[in-house]
């Protein structure tokens, strides 16, 4: 009898003062980014290294955007994880399908050769990982009570997950290319996959009932238009693939064309729905100008697989101690920051409570601190190959993480409190669309970047960053209202 008594007293298990079930969530998440940030790390590289290098000789600027091409698709793709758990099969079932598609497109990349497995590996990739980014963030969300001040920090927390394994992924990947090829590299991430899919089936049938209900399924009429779509997407896709439109140098164009009309689709959607009333309706129009805001953001800060990634490569000095780190590299010098700050942001929301910044201010904020970290490339522009201090890019990537930390997680955050019930996932998924259009941007806007011009490139770009922020600031008042009570 005393053994019931104490455990009825005992206070319940937390994940750091967390529902319980985020400790999966984090995992699966942690895993997955594992992959998809190691892969990432090396696949600029991959493109444009000469086949000598092991890589595939492709064009530096095309290559570029390609990555950006591929980045904002997988940003794109959430639109259809999004759906599919609205309309078929709820958030917890499409998180498990989309992780097994990721693992697949890994084992495609180092197993198939050349344009090939990129072709395949990236699609499969990017559909996966669109499937799993919308439906964990998702799931986070269910974890959470309307009005639990612990929510900002939970999903500060879970961010927390997603940059350990940004960090170690790049680590790992870039060590086995440099040191037995591209394709072990790409191996490695399908591992991660792996594991992290193991995690999860071992785990998921603990989340909530919320987690595999079907918010607006489909009727009979709905799903026959959905599987002729579907099917006619494809053969265009084909169609347009093998008559030479879908090239290497058009696909950044077409994904930032085919996001912004997708955008503009889904906020008309929203807006017009019969299932979302006046206050909800409000709360989408809120969420417009922290959309804009949001592309604006990812359009400076994605630059670190773009631009940054080429300037590693050419500018930076990455010798230490006699021994020339891996390119790759570079790309977990961020998550280091996440990992160290995150705590501290998420004691900063927490201790605030009601009192801490609302969240246009702290987007507006996040936008024009990213842009000052772009004007930090100035003092070391004009230098030739390997003249950039590694030490003033551990500096730039400390304020972007900054800037990072005030608008992602509360971004995440913020796409759960303002959607209506309808549409949950899918509101989460128009977070994940200005991140698309930011992405495909960053790889855009790559193709402008010259080493002999890096004053105006970075100069501009910065300068634009930081009034966008202001102009939201300026704004703030009437999107509070909007917000109807949300902060």
């Amino acid at each position: 009898m005393s053994d019931v008594a104490d455990r009825e007293t005992r206070p319940p298990r937390t994940f750091f003062g967390q529902p319980p079930m985020l400790a999966s969530l984090f995992g699966v998440e942690m895993w997955e980014r594992f992959s998809f940030y190691g892969m990432q790390g090396i696949l600029l590289i991959y493109l444009y290294y000469s086949t000598a290098e092991g890589g595939l000789g492709i064009d530096q600027g095309v290559a570029a955007g390609i990555v950006g091409a591929y980045g904002g698709l997988v940003y794109l793709s959430t639109i259809l994880g999004a759906w599919t758990a609205d309309r078929v099969l709820g958030p917890e079932r499409v998180l498990f399908y989309a992780a097994i598609i990721v693992m697949l497109g890994h084992i495609a990349l180092a197993l198939l050769p050349g344009l090939l497995g990129v072709g395949v590996g990236l699609v499969l990739i990017a559909v996966g990982s669109g499937g799993v980014k919308a439906n964990a963030t998702s799931l986070v969300g269910t974890l959470y009570a309307p009005g639990d001040d612990r929510r900002d920090a939970g999903f500060s927390l879970f961010y927390l997950g997603i940059n350990l394994g940004a960090l170690v992924g790049p680590l790992l990947t870039g060590l086995l290319q440099s040191t037995l090829g591209f394709h072990y590299g790409f191996g490695l991430a399908a591992v991660g996959m792996a594991i992290g899919l193991i995690q999860y089936v071992l785990t998921r049938s603990r989340l909530p009932d919320t987690a595999r209900h079907v918010p607006s399924p489909l009727a009979p009429r709905e799903r026959r238009i959905a599987v002729l779509a579907a099917v006619g997407l494809a053969v265009v896709i084909l169609v347009l693939a093998l008559t030479g439109v879908l090239r290497a140098d058009r696909l950044v164009g077409i994904v930032i064309g085919v996001t912004a009309v997708s955008a503009v689709a889904y906020f008309t959607l929203l807006l017009t729905s019969r299932k979302v009333g006046p206050v909800e309706r409000h709360r989408v129009l809120a969420f417009i100008p922290l959309f804009i805001a949001s592309a604006a953001f990812w359009a400076i800060y994605q630059q670190q697989f773009t631009v940054l990634t080429i300037y590693s490569d050419t500018r930076l000095d990455r010798h230490l101690f006699g021994w020339e780190m891996p390119v790759s590299w570079v790309q977990s010098i961020n998550p280091v920051f996440i990992i160290i700050l995150s705590g501290v942001f998420t004691a900063i929301w927490t201790k605030l409570g009601p009192r801490q910044p609302s969240t246009p201010i702290k987007f507006a904020a996040g936008v024009g601190i990213v842009g000052i970290g772009f004007l930090l490339f100035l003092p070391m522009a004009g230098g030739g190959p390997g003249s950039a201090p590694l030490l003033g890019i551990v500096g730039i990537l400390f304020v972007f993480t900054i800037a990072e930390l005030l608008l992602s997680p509360v971004g995440l955050s913020v796409s759960t409190k303002l959607a209506p019930p309808a549409y949950r996932t899918q509101m989460v998924a128009l977070f994940f669309l200005s991140v698309a259009l930011g992405t495909a941007l960053s790889g855009a806007l790559a193709d402008y970047y010259n080493a002999d011009d890096e004053v105006a490139y970075f100069g501009i770009l910065g300068a634009v960053a930081i009034g966008i922020g202001l102009l939201l600031l300026a704004v703030t008042p009437l999107v509070r209202r909007l917000m109807e009570g949300v902060r």
